[in-house]
């Protein structure tokens, strides 16, 4: 007589589920800055600790500021020298007009003193705007952070001669929040009733390379209005707080989404499910306790479970454990698993 093996089982119901898809996607800085200089010059002294954190507004970088501070000078002795021009032109018109008030000269003499003073008034503003460019300019020799972000490296040495706008001094990326960018063929937005966009996506999750699930939930922040003819895909993005900065650009992760009208479905642990030449099977007890296989068609992943899109039952008692020694008509001893399946513990994946 055959042993009886003691197996472990579980009795499925049907649950709702909307339409959830996984697939690859790469993390990118939500913002990914180039530090160039605005004014060029001699570069004397890099502040900044390469591949550390920096606070928006903090000093990366001092170009030489004497020929600045120079120029500032100049322009502010101008400015002093046109004013006096001012005063002196304002005091002639002034002195014309009380002439003219008596008839000791021309209204053309007037004139001729006015017109002086106005041009000499629009020169004063000139120099204004001198100064001001020429403190801007010296207030640029000190190149800031316009960002709190990481750092990169440092592609200029001291002592190296940089050019206003041109020379890529380094990089910021700000890391929180952290974007994944992603896509789905024709086919599989089809599946979701059709153009996805932050309105019916009704969760976004990331998993990490090692596999574990990122802690926080995304949300989608682009999603293109058209198929990609090239790619026949849709392209989307998400983003995801990282506030301690776990995630870091250009890894490359696992994106899940759940959207689109819910199903009735059945979740099983993925070491349930067998795999054959004829394609996925699960073993079922029937009512003598004994085992038989049934097809089933599988779909998506949830954490360790797997949905059953068909093939099973409500009340069907699926086998566990121990399906490498079961063949179909062997008798068993079956045993209820206390625990659910860990998916239908998790209120976010069931709606």
């Amino acid at each position: 007589m055959d042993q009886v093996i003691s197996v472990t089982f579980i009795p499925v119901e049907p649950v709702n589920m909307p339409v959830s898809l996984e697939t690859i996607a790469q993390t990118e800085g939500a913002k990914e800055i180039e530090i160039r200089p605005r004014v060029g010059g001699i570069l004397i002294k890099r502040f900044y600790i390469e591949g550390e954190a920096v606070e928006a507004g903090q000093s990366l970088f001092l170009i030489d500021p004497d020929p600045y501070q120079n120029a500032l000078a100049e322009a502010k002795a101008g400015f002093l020298e046109q004013n006096v021009r001012v005063i002196r032109a304002r005091s002639e018109e002034n002195r014309q007009r009380q002439l003219l008030a008596e008839n000791f000269v021309s209204q053309r003499a007037y004139d001729v003193a006015k017109a002086d003073l106005a041009i000499t008034e629009a020169a004063l503003q000139a120099a204004k705007v001198r100064v001001q460019q020429a403190e801007l300019n010296l207030s640029y020799t000190t190149v800031k952070a316009p960002i709190k972000g990481v750092s990169g490296r440092s592609h200029f040495s001291e002592g190296a001669l940089v050019s206003a706008n041109n020379s890529l001094l380094t990089t910021l990326t700000q890391l929180s929040p952290i974007w994944v960018r992603f896509s789905f063929s024709d086919n599989e937005v089809s599946r979701f009733g059709g153009h996805l966009n932050e309105k019916n996506v009704h969760s976004v999750r990331m998993i990490l390379p090692d596999g574990s699930e990122y802690q926080q939930e995304g949300k989608i922040n682009f999603a293109a209005s058209k198929i990609d003819p090239l790619l026949g895909t849709q392209q989307l993005r998400a983003t995801f707080e990282n506030i301690d900065q776990r995630i870091l650009p250009g890894q490359l992760v696992r994106i899940r989404i759940t959207a689109g009208e819910s199903r009735s479905v059945y979740v099983v642990p993925q070491i349930a499910i067998m795999t054959s030449d004829l394609g996925r099977y699960v073993y079922i007890i029937n009512e003598n306790n004994e085992v038989m296989q049934r097809p089933v068609i599988a779909g998506d992943w949830i954490g360790k479970d797997w949905i059953i899109l068909d093939g099973l039952n409500a009340g069907d008692k699926v086998v566990i454990d121990n399906m490498i020694k079961l063949t179909p008509g062997k008798a068993v001893d079956p045993q209820l698993q206390n625990a659910l399946p860990s998916s239908l513990l998790n209120s976010t994946s069931i709606k």
